[in-house]
């Protein structure tokens, strides 16, 4: 074991949820989910530097909205980490943001796992990949697969990952204006399913089968998001949006995650650069990204 004197940077991609089937609320408040993840060519970079007590700066879009404390999961990160080896977390992070905050793309998930690989990096420490992993359980339900990457079905509360085939996929991502908080849209789906019976969540074999043979337009009949009703409750401007990106010629649109950030399947390089034109002269969003997809997990960059 031998600590880095030089900084370690770690790529980490965002996240689509190609299928979002949502239990009945737990006990414990969370829900059971059937979430088919899917990593896409959007990243944030973590690097990681000696320092003499633990600091977080972050810059790129929105980076005013990011919490700079030890509510950051790459600083809770890097005190978890710290604390399971017995040593201090003596690190400054500094994060550039590429993946949009708040946007139901697990940016904040990214950032932890992130941070997690860097810290792990720069300390020498070669945690097993199985200890990385819980730590990420416990940081947030997403975080695992910001570490994974690739293509996933997460069950529990998300953090329990089966790898999943998936042949490559074109997005157009619109970002909009403001964030959604996960915990307000979970609220609302609650409440919109007071009277109903919701049904145990299942991965849909239709979509898997889609994902693996990497048909576009299978996956577009597949895409299913069980909080899309309540993110649209929560922000009805949503629905312009998703219009506006099927009218131009997505193959299908849906909220990502918890939203805002609305994701729309396209057929082709070509038909994202027509999509993404479209939605930005519709004035129903901020700016739009344009990913492919699967994409690595959190990766460590060459020095």
């Amino acid at each position: 074991m031998s600590a880095r004197t030089t900084g370690v940077t770690v790529r980490v991609p965002a996240k689509v949820n190609v299928q979002l089937a949502v239990g009945a609320a737990r006990p414990d408040g969370f829900h059971d989910l059937a979430n088919v993840f899917l990593a896409v060519s959007l990243f944030d970079e973590v690097t990681a530097t000696p320092a003499d007590t633990l600091t977080v700066t972050c810059e790129g879009p929105d980076a005013d909205q990011v919490p700079l404390d030890r509510t950051n999961l790459a600083a809770r990160a890097a005190e978890i980490l710290a604390a399971r080896h017995g040593i201090e977390p003596a690190v400054h992070l500094h994060i550039a943001k590429n993946i949009p905050v708040a946007g139901g793309m697990a940016g904040g998930s990214a950032d932890g796992a992130g941070a997690l690989l860097a810290c792990d990096t720069l300390w020498g420490l070669d945690t097993p990949r199985a200890a990385l992993l819980d730590i990420c359980a416990e940081l947030g339900s997403d975080v695992p697969f910001s570490l994974v990457g690739g293509a996933a079905l997460g069950t529990g509360r998300g953090e329990l990952l089966t790898p999943v085939a998936a042949g490559a996929f074109h997005w157009v991502f619109a970002v909009a204006d403001g964030g959604l908080s996960t915990p307000a849209v979970f609220r609302e789906f609650d409440r919109l399913t007071a009277e109903a019976e919701v049904p145990e969540p299942e991965a849909s074999p239709a979509l898997l089968a889609a994902l693996a043979s990497g048909d576009a337009q299978a996956l577009a009949a597949a895409l299913t998001n069980d909080l899309q009703a309540a993110a649209l409750s929560l922000r009805p401007s949503l629905a312009d949006t998703l219009s506006a990106g099927t009218g131009a010629g997505a193959l299908a649109a849906l909220v990502s995650g918890s939203g805002p950030t609305t994701a729309f399947l396209v057929a082709d390089q070509e038909s994202a650069a027509k999509v993404a034109a479209a939605l930005d002269a519709s004035g129903t969003c901020r700016a739009t990204r344009v990913a492919t997809s699967p994409a690595p997990g959190a990766t460590v960059l060459p020095s």
